[in-house]
């Protein structure tokens, strides 16, 4: 029994003595196993152009509104929409039977008030033909015409002059009665104030046109289409003063529109107006881009995906966005950075407690705004960086201060774990 005894002992000691042995290694595999594999990402040397995105609407420089000034029937309609006018071209006609019959009337009028002028004018020419010839008489021989007679003859003579006067008078009235009804007559045809394209006709032929208390609008013409279009973009607030610096530096804006995907216009910033749109307490401006138009792709209403160009920089350290947007877990930290994730570098709080920041605080912090931290694997475990953030974009940012050399790899995530 005694030898049975030493030898599940000696057995024992030696399985223990194996396993002790064997620990080591079993955790060595165990840990390199579960390592993170993280996904990398080098620094690089290039070029990034900041912009800003917004949205618009294509519109035209200017749009006349062609309206009616006399009422009736559509007579005629000589253009259609998109048709291109010229200056004074007929585009409609209002039926014109009731104006040329009132023009007709009133030169009727004209005529009749013309010849009573001409009846007074004799009567007159009569009466100071006899006012001679009495005074002629009267001055051979007082006998001859008394005093009496002469006064007739003197005041019938001013009475006709007064009577020119006023048949004169409603002559100049009657021409303008049969020029009224001329306007009239020359208003039932709707001209074109300008040469331009019809982007919208709102009239059909036999409508009736009503412009007794306000203008009807008929026709929407656009001059120089073919030459400039405008885009009215809506710019946020927080981004109005970048824009404005950009017109100053008459720096490029690029869009698209849906109807030309694979087409890139470019055009220039023309204004920024100070007209500010407040919808759900977003405050927006409107910012006037000016782009030509030679072949006619850009219409009215159309909306554009637009990129304001801020700023440009050629030639720069920079690291993708992702390197700054990586978050690593606390465990996977070297213990001198594990400080920058637990909070612990945090300033305390102040007693005011939830008291919100001055000018002076929001001025101070966002002077160290682009502060920021990249990690780097060091001895199998992350390192921060901290670097200082320039002008960025979609994938790049620039990189203005930091302990980063160029070819540096840099972490942006960590590699799915992989299962048998």
């Amino acid at each position: 029994m005694r030898r049975i005894a030493v030898r599940l002992i000696l057995i024992s000691v030696v399985l223990v003595t194996a396993v002790a042995a064997s620990f080591g290694p079993v955790a060595s595999y165990w840990r390199g196993r579960n390592r993170p594999q993280y996904r990398t990402a080098d620094v690089s040397r290039g070029g990034i152009v900041y912009v800003i995105n917004s949205t618009g609407t294509v519109k035209p420089v200017l749009t006349v509104q062609v309206g009616s000034f006399v009422s009736g029937p559509i007579k005629e309609i000589f253009v259609d929409f998109n048709d291109h006018v010229k200056e004074d071209e007929v585009m409609a006609k209002i039926d014109p039977m009731i104006y040329q019959s009132n023009l007709d009337r009133d030169e009727a009028v004209l005529l009749t008030r013309e010849a009573d002028v001409k009846r007074v004018e004799a009567q007159l020419q009569l009466a100071r033909n006899d006012e001679k010839r009495s005074i002629a008489l009267r001055a051979e021989n007082q006998d001859f015409i008394s005093q009496a007679e002469m006064d007739q003859f003197k005041f019938n003579r001013m009475s006709l002059e007064a009577q020119l006067l006023v048949a004169e008078a409603t002559v100049k009235q009657a021409e303008g009665s049969r020029d009224y009804s001329q306007y009239q007559l020359d208003y039932t045809k709707i001209t074109s104030p300008v040469d331009g394209i019809v982007i919208d006709r709102k009239i059909q032929p036999g409508q009736t046109i009503a412009a007794s208390f306000q203008t009807p609008e008929l026709f929407v013409i656009a001059p120089d289409m073919e030459k400039k279009m405008h885009v009215f973009a809506a710019v946020d607030e927080a981004d109005v003063g970048l824009v404005r610096k950009a017109m100053e530096e008459k720096r490029p804006v690029h869009f698209m529109v849906d109807a030309y995907p694979n087409d890139l216009f470019e055009g220039h910033i023309e204004q920024v107006r100070m007209s500010s749109t407040t919808t759900q307490s977003v405050v927006t401006y409107p910012v006037i881009v000016a782009a030509s138009n030679l072949e006619l792709k850009l219409m009215p209403g159309m909306t554009a995906s637009l990129s304001f160009q801020i700023d440009e920089k050629q030639d720069i350290l920079r690291v993708p966005n992702a390197a700054l947007r990586f978050y690593p877990d606390i465990k996977q930290v070297r213990a001198e950075d594990r400080k920058l994730l637990d909070g612990s570098e945090e300033v305390a709080t102040s007693p005011a407690g939830e008291r919100k920041l001055s000018a002076l605080e929001k001025a101070a912090a966002a002077k160290t705004r682009n502060r920021r931290h990249v990690w780097v694997v060091e001895n199998g475990l992350l390192k921060a960086v901290e670097v200082v953030t320039g002008i960025g974009d979609s994938k790049y940012s620039e990189i203005v201060s930091g302990d980063l050399q160029e070819g540096q790899a840099l972490v942006t995530g960590i590699q799915p774990t992989k299962t048998n």
